[in-house]
Order: C-alpha cells, then sequence, then structure tokens
C-alpha cells in the first residue's frame, strides 16, 4: 500500500476533495488557487456529477437539459474559471415561449419575458399581455409577486410552510399556478408548490424575476455538458496543479490524533491537512467519521427528486425556436439540441420533465407513445415527420426534494471535525438543487477551509460576498 503524506518540500498544506462533481471542481480549484497541494477523487470515470454527457452512436448527448440564470453568479464565476462563458451564453433579455396544447388556434403561444425597466416594472408588460391567463388572474399574480417580494429569506418560518398553500392564501387560481408558478418553480425546484417549501420557492421568484430586471435571463450549453464539465474542468484542474483521480472511490475517511486527516482508497491511503466531502447525502453520511455531526441521520431525511428526459430525433427540423414551455400537456420543457449534440441531418429535442415520480420508472414503450402524439399536439410540422430515434434518461435521484421543512435538515459547510468541510447542492446553500448551489457550497466549503488554516482567499473575495 502506498502513502502521500500531507506536505511536499515547499511546506505547502494538502487538501483531499472527495467527489468530482461541480461543489467538489470548485472547492478543488479554490483550495489549489490559494496554493494548497490538492488531490480530487472521483468514483465514476468522469467529471461533472449529474451534469454530463455520453455518446449514442454518433451523437453527443447530455444525460439532461440543464440551464443557468443570469443571477446564477456563483455558476458563472465557474464558467469563467474553466474558460467556457462563451459555450454556454446568456439570452440578451429573458424570452420564453409558452405553448398551450389545448388553447383555440391563433391563442396558442404566450410569452414570458421582461423589459429593461426597473424591478417589478420590467414584467409588467409581459404579465399584462401573457394570453394564458385571465385579466383578473394576471392582476392577482402581480399583487402575490409583491407579497412575495416582502417576505424575509433569513425568517427560519418559511421553510416550514408550504408553497401551494401560500399561493392559494393570496388568491391564486390552479390555473395560475399551473400556468406561471409552476411552469417556473417546476423547473427550478424540481417539485410542484404543493410539494415546495415557501422559502426555496420565495427564494427562487424573488432572486429570479424580482432582485434585477436582467436576472432571470436564461443561460445554457451550446455544446455537450461534459465539454465544461469535464474536458475544460479537467484542463483547469491540471492547471492548478491539482491531482485528479476518476475511477477512484474512497472507503473511509479517519482523523489522526496529530489534527490530520486519512483518506482510504484501494491500494493507497492518503494524508491530508484539510478533506472536503463533496458528495451525495447518503453517501456523506456513509463516510462522516463518528461525531462530525450532532445529528448525521437527518442527512438521510432529506428526500430525494427525480427527473426525466425524453430524447426524440425527427428527419426534419420541427421545432424553430431554441426552446420552450408547454402547458395542457404532460410536455414541460423541451430544447433543440442539434447543433450540441453534432446531429448533422434532421432535428433532436430533448423534452426535460421535473418532478417525474409517476414516470420514472414507465418503460420506453410507454414513453413513447404518450410523449410523440404530445409533440404532434404542440408542433404541427412533427406530424409529418419520421422519427428516426426514441429514447430516454432517467436521474432517479437527481435531487433533493424541496420539500417543507429540508431546511433544517441541511448542514452547513463546516463539521465538528476540524479540518473536514461539506460540499454539495444538497448542503445549506439557501438555493435549490441547482448547478449555482452546486458550486456555492464548493466556494463555501473552501472558504471555510482556507479560514481555518490561516491561508489567505482574496482571490474568492469577491464571489463570497455573493455566493458563500
Amino acid at each position: 500500500m502506498s502513502e502521500v503524506e500531507s506536505t511536499d518540500g515547499s511546506g505547502r498544506a494538502a487538501a483531499v476533495v472527495i467527489g468530482g462533481g461541480l461543489a467538489g471542481i470548485t472547492a478543488a480549484l479554490a483550495l489549489a488557487d490559494a496554493g494548497l497541494r490538492v488531490t480530487l477523487l472521483e468514483g465514476r470515470p468522469r467529471l461533472g456529477g449529474l451534469a454530463f454527457s455520453f455518446q449514442r452512436g454518433a451523437l453527443t448527448v447530455d444525460n439532461g437539459q440543464h440551464v443557468y440564470l443570469r443571477c446564477c453568479t456563483a455558476y458563472r464565476w465557474f464558467l469563467d474559471r474553466v474558460d467556457g462563458t462563451s459555450l454556454a451564453p446568456l439570452q440578451d433579455r429573458l424570452d420564453v415561449p409558452v405553448l398551450d396544447a389545448e388553447a383555440a388556434p391563433g391563442r396558442r403561444l404566450g410569452r414570458i419575458g421582461r423589459s429593461a425597466l426597473p424591478v417589478p416594472l420590467h414584467l409588467a408588460r409581459s404579465l399584462a399581455t401573457y394570453q394564458h391567463l385571465s385579466l383578473a388572474e394576471r392582476a392577482n399574480v402581480g399583487r402575490a409577486a409583491l407579497a412575495l417580494k416582502g417576505l424575509d429569506l433569513t425568517d427560519p418560518a418559511l421553510d416550514a410552510q408550504n408553497f401551494g398553500d401560500w399561493l392559494a392564501g393570496h388568491g391564486q387560481s390552479e390555473r395560475a399556478v399551473e400556468a406561471l408558478w409552476d411552469l417556473v418553480g417546476v423547473a427550478t425546484l424540481n417539485a410542484v408548490a404543493q410539494d415546495s417549501s415557501l422559502g426555496l420557492a420565495a427564494m427562487v421568484f424573488k432572486t429570479g424575476l424580482l432582485s434585477d430586471p436582467g436576472a432571470a435571463d436564461i443561460g445554457w450549453a451550446r455544446v455537450p455538458l461534459g465539454e465544461l464539465h469535464d474536458t475544460l474542468a479537467r484542463k483547469a484542474l491540471d492547471s492548478a496543479g491539482v491531482r485528479t483521480e476518476i475511477r477512484t472511490r474512497v472507503t473511509s475517511i479517519s482523523p489522526y490524533e496529530n489534527g490530520r486527516w486519512s483518506v482510504q482508497v484501494p491500494g493507497e491511503r492518503i494524508e491530508a491537512d484539510t478533506v472536503v466531502l463533496a458528495v451525495p447525502q447518503r453517501e456523506a453520511h456513509d463516510l462522516l467519521p463518528e461525531g462530525a455531526l450532532d445529528a448525521p441521520e437527518r442527512l438521510l431525511e432529506i428526500g430525494t427528486a427525480p427527473i426525466l428526459n425524453i430524447h426524440v430525433v425527427y428527419d426534419r427540423k420541427v421545432l424553430t425556436a431554441p426552446f420552450f414551455a408547454a402547458l395542457g400537456s404532460p410536455v414541460q420543457w423541451v430544447f433543440d439540441r442539434t447543433e450540441a449534440s453534432g446531429l448533422r441531418e434532421g432535428q433532436y429535442l430533448a423534452l426535460s420533465q421535473s418532478a417525474a415520480q409517476g414516470e420514472i420508472d414507465e418503460p420506453v414503450s410507454a414513453l413513447r407513445e404518450r410523449y410523440l402524439p404530445e409533440l404532434e399536439r404542440l408542433l404541427p410540422r412533427a406530424r409529418g415527420a419520421e422519427v428516426k430515434d426514441f429514447f430516454v434518461t432517467r436521474e432517479r435521484t437527481a435531487t433533493f426534494a424541496p420539500a417543507p421543512g429540508v431546511g433544517r435538515l441541511r448542514p452547513g459547510a463546516r463539521t465538528k471535525a476540524p479540518g473536514l468541510y461539506l460540499a454539495g447542492a444538497w448542503t445549506a446553500t439557501g438555493w435549490p438543487a441547482t448547478m449555482e448551489s452546486a458550486v456555492r457550497s464548493g466556494v463555501g466549503a473552501a472558504g471555510a477551509a482556507l479560514d481555518a488554516l490561516g491561508r489567505p482567499r482574496d482571490h474568492l473575495l469577491g464571489l463570497f460576498e455573493e455566493a458563500a
């Protein structure tokens, strides 16, 4: 068995980051940029966690559609840090086409967008012309939005309340919930309003729609996610001097009496001054040494929620917009992934189906029978098109469930074990389980570690003000 010591001839402190998702990559980069000698360990054969790509014949396929918003300052920092900003650009201005499959011809298309006016006037015109709601419903939405803007996100009582009940108490009809609140909320929270914490929902809507006129402008990768989160991330890690080991599963972590740590992997024991545990909550629970958290069983109480992704390749172009959202249909959000996948003929559409508890285990044949006719209802050009390929990707534990009360279960970056820190979208970032939350958690864990080591973190000061 080989053993790697915690310092080298220069006396640099050593850190081990366990987990190569966005949280782990971020923590590793932040620690390496501060001068630590960093080892990143990932059990999978790639980096990127649950935002990755794979090959299907000639296609490069993302496991699911991931987007971010202009207000996602930490993920934008990540993109810049790995030289990927130009590959995942933002909209110039929020514009979401919303197709209602059940509306009369000529009234099927509505839009959610914004102007350059200050908050909340930036949404006024879009709301006033949003034809999927009645005039009375639009007025009630405006009043509820102002009430939401007035909530104090630091109030812990919000976490225990139900967003659906709050909306009903503020005059929101079932149609308003479907056509607006859940249209946005399901995609960002991975839960319908009735299953969501008011605290997390308020955070999403206040930050995304009611903080800055451009906060909700949407960005997404124009290349496979693997190019950003694996290829470019690996290049950035290499340049920062990080030792990255894939296909390397950690079997145990334990403290020494001298305050350092031992990280055990097959055939090797790695010693470190600092360990960042950036893995899913159940895996973290299994690896945590005794006494690291007061109530480690709470990690097992954090529920999970699935996301189903349906992939359809047509022999011709059936969608002219880059994406759209749907109403009156089981279809939620549809994205054109043709160029990013490398498809040269026809069109490749990806359907992102959040909060998919009822469908996540259905056979492909049943999903095909349900969703191909729905796409034909929504997209007339699909009715005469040949389906060249139809397949499904499933993430059964895609996110933590944002249920009321989840906030009290989410731990912070610091543990009771000196030198051991937690990272992951499921930790107490204040955000739902998004790429932004993952990066923020990595920033927070690295910052806590640097503080404890007495190391400067000047390179992250601007980011910490916004993301820690």
